[in-house]
């Protein structure tokens, strides 16, 4: 399927590895320019080249922390007019809510909440200037359905979800669309530190707390990041144009719900 976004240029956050990768991947082989972004400059450039190498496609790393004012100026200064802005960063480790400090808190909410509404404000006019906009965030299947010890990531993220609602609905008519894909359990180095913690907890394997957290998914398996690349990029779309502030939930059927 033709995407109809050949040329079109992305800025892709947190995408040196693991979901955010697999987005600034599926984006260069529909033809479009990345830019990717990490805080671990020789991990960035690795990822730059193989993606880069894979496609064909024109790929620019920016080591940075996309959390920091300094990080932001320096991802538009390679991308000044981006099509389309992929907002991803990484969560708070899982903690019990009783030992979150107030600045723990605070730094949760910036780093998922806050982070992504700034850059949004930095975009989203040019983007109704030009007519063509596609804004997606990553959040997290908790967003749904949350998880003890995960509150930090789950609130900041709901509350990023809720914020933007109503944002999305007053820029579509310019071809605009803001949404959200909440990812369940994908194989990545997250979700190693997640199994490597549970095993732990159970006193158990690591490749049995593997088998364990599959046990319990519908689809018996863990999601392939690939996957996950793939509908980022049809929510980057030409015809993607009548789908906005929605919750792509991709999370194997865990979720029981019917909406």
């Amino acid at each position: 399927m033709n995407l109809g976004i050949a040329g079109r240029k992305a800025i892709v956050c947190a995408s040196s590895r693991g979901l955010g990768k697999a987005c600034a991947l599926a984006l260069s082989e529909a033809g479009v320019e990345v830019v990717i972004n990490g805080r671990d400059e020789k991990r960035l450039q690795i990822a730059a080249a193989e993606i880069a190498s894979l496609t064909g496609g024109k790929v620019i790393a920016v080591a940075a922390d996309v959390a920091t004012p300094e990080g932001q100026k320096a991802l538009l200064a390679a991308c000044p007019q981006p099509d389309i802005l992929v907002n991803n960063n990484a969560g708070p480790p899982l903690r019990d809510f009783r030992e979150l400090s107030r600045q723990q808190m605070i730094d949760g909410v910036v780093a998922n909440m806050v982070v992504a509404v700034e850059l949004i404000q930095k975009v989203i006019d040019p983007m109704k200037a030009r007519k063509f906009g596609r804004i997606v965030n990553i959040t997290s299947s908790s967003v749904k359905a949350p998880l003890a010890g995960l509150d930090l990531s789950s609130g900041a993220r709901a509350g990023l979800t809720a914020f933007l609602a109503g944002v999305a609905r007053t820029v579509v008519d310019s071809n605009v669309t803001i949404n959200n894909i909440l990812p369940g359990a994908f194989d990545t180095d997250r979700l190693q530190g997640t199994l490597a913690k549970l095993a732990e907890q159970k006193g158990v394997a690591l490749e049995e707390a593997a088998e364990l957290r599959k046990a319990a998914i519908p689809a018996k398996r863990f999601g392939e990041p690939v996957e996950f690349g793939a509908a980022c990029a049809f929510l980057c779309s030409a015809q993607a144009g009548y789908i906005t502030g929605q919750n792509l939930l991709i999370d194997g059927g865990s979720f029981a719900g019917a909406f």
